[in-house]
């Protein structure tokens, strides 16, 4: 009985906590298009569609940090120029049965990233990570002054030859407690600095993928074609998303994908 008793205070606690663990695992977000002139290319799901001369080739690429990257081509099948623009994509969240997920207060769609608008905001957000490891650096600072003047003040509260035995207890315990706080804010200056270096090497990437990955904003001439990442925001409750691209006459190119979470980690 007593056995039981210990199986159930202390052999349950690892289970309950391998369980919370297991369903707290990372999903990965899966795109699948399911309309238009869908074809499998290189093992990746491609869709075509068009309206009004543009014709649209998207694929789902990578799930890439706060967004869901699309691999789009935009082909100009007119007689005349037009002006594309990435942040016109306009996504539509859906439920299992295709009707629009309405949060109130909220518009009904969701647009996808405007590459130049980032683009802009990757000064700002590099001086904030410089300013915040400053911050880091000054509170260090005064922290190690803290225990520096905590350290001399025990030393010198009384000389040894008058403390008795239980203030030279308390003088060990104080230098210890003392250096487990050093020791604490020397592993405090690693984490900020191996923080910082984690944010910045990401802030990097963040560059990159606006200037060099992402689809343009660009006049295409006729016959000829853009391609390049079009970055959709994340939508976890969506069992679909509806994507469109409007057109001058009122028409869209329109696409469905199916999504899907998945703990398997893509390849």
């Amino acid at each position: 009985m007593q056995n039981s008793t210990l199986f159930i205070r202390f052999g349950f606690l690892p289970l309950a906590l391998l369980l919370l663990l297991s369903s707290c695992a990372t999903q990965y977000y899966q795109l699948r298009p399911v309309s238009g002139e869908v074809a499998q290319i290189d093992g990746r799901a491609v869709t075509k569609a068009a309206a009004d001369s543009l014709e649209v080739v998207a694929s789902f690429e990578r799930e890439d940090m706060e967004y869901m990257a699309l691999d789009v081509e935009l082909k100009n099948r007119t007689d005349h120029a037009l002006d594309i623009d990435p942040s016109n994509f306009r996504m539509v969240s859906l439920d299992a049965n295709k009707q629009p997920i309405v949060t109130p207060g909220m518009v009904d769609f969701r647009q996808a990233a405007d590459p130049d608008y980032e683009s802009g905001k990757m000064g700002y957000k590099i001086q904030r990570e410089e300013n915040r490891l400053k911050r880091a650096k000054i509170m260090n600072t005064v922290l190690a002054v803290a225990v520096v003047a905590a350290s001399v003040a025990a030393a010198t509260s009384s000389s040894p030859r008058s403390r008795n035995g239980r203030e030279v207890a308390n003088y060990i315990n104080t230098q210890n407690n003392l250096a487990l706080a050093y020791n604490a804010l020397q592993v405090k200056r690693v984490i900020d600095h191996t923080s910082f270096a984690d944010r910045m090497q990401r802030l990097d990437f963040e560059a990159y993928r606006w200037r060099n990955l992402a689809l343009k904003r660009s006049v295409v001439q006729p016959g000829q074609s853009v391609r390049g990442y079009v970055y959709l925001p994340k939508s976890k409750d969506a069992a679909f998303l509806n994507l469109t691209y409007p057109m001058p006459s009122g028409s869209a190119v329109e696409i469905l994908f199916q999504q899907n979470l998945t703990k398997q980690r893509p390849n």
